[in-house]
């Protein structure tokens, strides 16, 4: 099991893999994938009483007793192929072929990856598929969770709110949606081009159960949040993480560029020794 400092120590590891992914590829999303790991981490890495928030296997990539997590974000697979890999759902290697044609690990997330539940990419359909899925467990009457990441910049589309709606109607309330609230998308901040605020009040609007985390950073803090999510039924849960675009790199920290850029050399070098500074 990872105490607090493990998982911080295991959050910037990955960040490192992540970046350096990305720079190999020459191709993708720097800020964002930066900015939602340690959500990632905490679902990935967590335990809660004793027991892993999240139940997968490596060893046996869809097994029917496993929880589903679902990267609607899809443009931040980077963070989470960097998990896999670490976990062993697949080699290491592939990290060094992010993009490449014909390689496994494709700029968003799929199916055919072992550890990917939903082919994700186009804006609030990971939502509606992890809704989806959160339905025909209920039907089926399985206790399985299912775990839903999104960028707050996701918000701006019309299917977020349609399964918002249905969410609540159905009172799905194994469906656990955590908003990687960095307020930054690839032109500039969310506020500027399309205000999405307030987004506690449009949720709980919509009949969810709304639980904020001031500091989408802090691992004591996105612990609480879940157990919280945890004890409570009926109700959907939108856990809404105040994040850093571009966490973990200073100078690429709040800055819209970075958005969905890789480092250049240069920075490269600055990046990787700035993570490995001993914590």
């Amino acid at each position: 099991m990872f105490d607090l400092e493990d998982l911080q120590k295991k959050a910037t590891e990955l960040r490192l893999k992540t970046i350096q992914a990305i720079h190999k590829a020459n191709v993708g999303h720097t800020g964002g994938s930066l900015s939602v790991m340690d959500i990632l981490v905490t679902l990935y890495y967590g335990d809660m009483h004793g027991e892993p928030i999240m139940k997968y296997d490596p060893k046996k990539p869809g097994w029917e007793d496993q929880d589903y997590m679902v990267l609607s974000k899809g443009h931040a697979a980077p963070a989470l192929y960097a998990i896999l890999a670490d976990l062993g759902f697949f080699d290491q290697d592939e990290l060094n072929y992010l993009s490449k044609l014909n390689a496994m690990l494709e700029s968003t997330p799929n199916q055919k990856i072992p550890g990917i539940t939903m082919t994700t990419g186009s804006h609030g359909h990971g939502f509606a598929k992890a809704h989806g899925m959160a339905m025909a467990l209920k039907l089926d009457r399985k206790p399985n969770r299912v775990f839903a990441v999104l960028s707050d910049a996701e918000l701006q589309n019309g299917l977020i709110w349609e399964t918002a709606m249905a969410a609540a109607q159905y009172k799905s309330d194994n469906l656990y949606t955590f908003i990687d609230n960095n307020e930054f998308q690839a032109d500039g901040t969310t506020r500027s081009i399309m205000n999405i605020d307030p987004i506690a009040e449009k949720f709980e609007a919509f009949g969810w159960r709304v639980i904020k985390v001031l500091n989408g950073h802090n691992y004591d803090d996105l612990l609480n949040a879940i157990d919280k999510a945890f004890s409570h039924t009926r109700k959907p849960t939108c856990i809404i993480c105040k994040t850093i675009k571009g966490r973990g790199v200073q100078f690429a920290e709040r800055k819209a560029g970075y958005h969905s850029s890789p480092l250049s050399d240069q920075e490269m070098k600055e990046a990787v020794a700035e993570l490995n500074q001993p914590q």
